[in-house]
């Protein structure tokens, strides 16, 4: 069971790179996430009233404050970075790569904040993947610097990469468990709020009527949202922050193959 949703979880979380991509040439950012969470919050928040209210009971208020502050760092602030640096011209594969970094952060962060500490053959395993992650940015970017990218666009998916960590030490030390389900609807309704504040007041709350948008905005509620994040946080209640970490490192390859095809 755990391999298959590790691998499921790998699948659909690198979807979302391209997801980005497809939507890139249609909209700005802010506009394809503005209608990614809307819609889905809607639909999340008719579940909530109707299917699942008994999961919502006895949750407090400074529970739902901590999973908006998780759904801020894990979905607004990390997935904005990453379209970004794609809207700027980063490649999809080379900010899945640099994202890749985040298992040496988590790593290096798990002990004291978490107790769960990393031993000498995992150190060596993140830090070999990090050389390579390294070793790949700064070729692309050095190549990429005669072009139309600019250099500082590649410190961009690096922000989204800490915001992610943040929101995962912030879950890992919650003193109680939310219920996935209700943790999902808090993200994506802040994320909503969020994106929607952010599209009104730079003017591109309009969608545009291209179908390769909408096409775009249903890849990324079906695989990148209910798949990879939903998968993401059910894979490190259930193994652990190491274990999710060691997936990570997987999401550039997947991510080149998703390219491909």
């Amino acid at each position: 069971m755990n391999l298959l949703l590790s691998a499921a979880f790998v699948l659909c979380w690198s979807s979302g790179f391209i997801g980005a991509k497809l939507g890139a040439g249609s909209a700005d950012a802010v506009t394809i996430l503005m209608w990614r969470f809307l819609p889905l919050a809607a639909v999340l928040g008719l579940v909530a009233v109707t299917l699942t209210r008994h999961a919502w009971r006895g949750l407090t208020a400074r529970a739902v404050l901590r999973q908006a502050a998780i759904g801020a760092l894990s979905q607004s602030g990390y997935l904005l970075t990453v379209y970004y640096a794609i809207q700027l011209g980063v490649s999809s594969g080379t900010t899945a790569l640099i994202d890749g970094t985040q298992p040496l952060v988590a790593g290096a962060l798990a002990g004291p904040l978490l107790g769960q500490y990393v031993s000498r053959r995992q150190w060596l395993g993140l830090g070999l993947g990090v050389a390579g992650v390294a070793l790949v940015t700064v070729a692309d970017a050095t190549a990429a610097a005669t072009g139309t990218v600019e250099p500082g666009a590649y410190a961009v998916p690096f922000l989204g990469m800490f915001s992610l960590v943040a929101a995962t030490f912030l879950e890992g030390r919650s003193p109680t468990r939310t219920a996935p389900s209700v943790a999902m609807t808090i993200h994506c309704a802040t994320s909503a709020v969020v994106f929607t504040v952010l599209a009104t007041a730079t003017g591109a709350a309009a969608p545009p009527a291209e179908a390769s948008f909408w096409t775009a905005i249903a890849w990324l509620v079906i695989l990148a949202t209910f798949g990879g994040y939903g998968l993401y946080w059910l894979v490190l209640r259930r193994s652990g922050v190491t274990e999710v970490n060691t997936l990570m490192f997987l999401m550039a390859p997947v991510t080149a193959v998703w390219g491909a095809a």
